[in-house]
């Protein structure tokens, strides 16, 4: 990476945050080790999702050594044209997914982040090479008020490899920010908060993981005040 592109990065992280309001909370978290002082190196991040602002505000939290090195995932559909695309691919290195499962890519990966092998398989030979990742479970924007359930995912990557941490990231306010329709940020206050990694156990079922990891967002949120209702079912 040259000095150009990291300087260009925590220049826009520190923007960002200026933007989003927003306050980190127990960057503690994103340490492991025996003592646990040890600076995490790798890991895959997830969140809940009600802005646009989310992916960003997530990416400019982390702290230089992770940015440099974490692909976020993001939809092809609102980040894969003009400048969205540029700023998604050269500043973020946004990992672009088709949210409806088909790619218009042949051959090899054409630099979209959409792997003619599958996203799943995408991602994971991202966190082969040693790069983090950062999801949405949900899958789609939601109120900012509940989180959804999960999608499969975030269990896949996890048992792709368990020795790679899961890291839980509560995210609050942005959509109050940002709303859903809306492109012009409100000024408000919002919170980033880092959690202790998850680890998906041996024989774990994926309903029991994607349970667990969405219950740390829920409580997380409820406590700060910003999402405390349940969703019903979904498919």
């Amino acid at each position: 990476m040259s000095l150009f592109s990291t300087v260009a990065r925590r220049g826009m992280a520190t923007a960002i945050t200026g933007v989003s309001g927003a306050r980190v909370v127990n960057p503690e978290a994103l340490r492991s080790g025996d003592d646990g002082q040890a600076p995490l190196q790798q890991a895959i991040f997830y969140s809940n999702h009600s802005s646009h602002l989310d992916m960003v505000t997530l990416w400019a939290a982390l702290p230089a050594h992770l940015q440099k090195r974490v692909r976020p995932i993001a939809a092809k559909d609102y980040w894969g044209s003009g400048l969205k695309k540029t700023l998604a691919e050269k500043l973020f290195n946004a990992y672009l997914v088709d949210r409806h499962g088909a790619s218009t890519s042949k051959g090899r990966d054409s630099g979209s982040g959409v792997s003619p092998k599958g996203q799943i398989t995408g991602m994971t030979e991202v966190l082969d090479g040693g790069d983090s990742l950062i999801i949405f479970p949900e899958g789609t924007r939601g109120s900012g008020e509940m989180i959804a359930q999960f999608h499969g995912g975030l269990y896949k990557l996890a048992q792709h490899d368990p020795r790679i941490p899961v890291v839980p990231v509560a995210l609050s306010n942005l959509g109050r920010i940002l709303p859903k329709g809306e492109r012009v940020p409100v000024p408000h206050l919002s919170k980033v908060t880092f959690h202790p990694p998850l680890y998906v156990g041996a024989d774990e079922p994926k309903a029991e993981f994607l349970d667990r990891a969405r219950q740390v967002l829920v409580e997380s949120l409820r406590e700060d005040g910003s999402g405390d209702e349940e969703p019903g079912d979904t498919a």
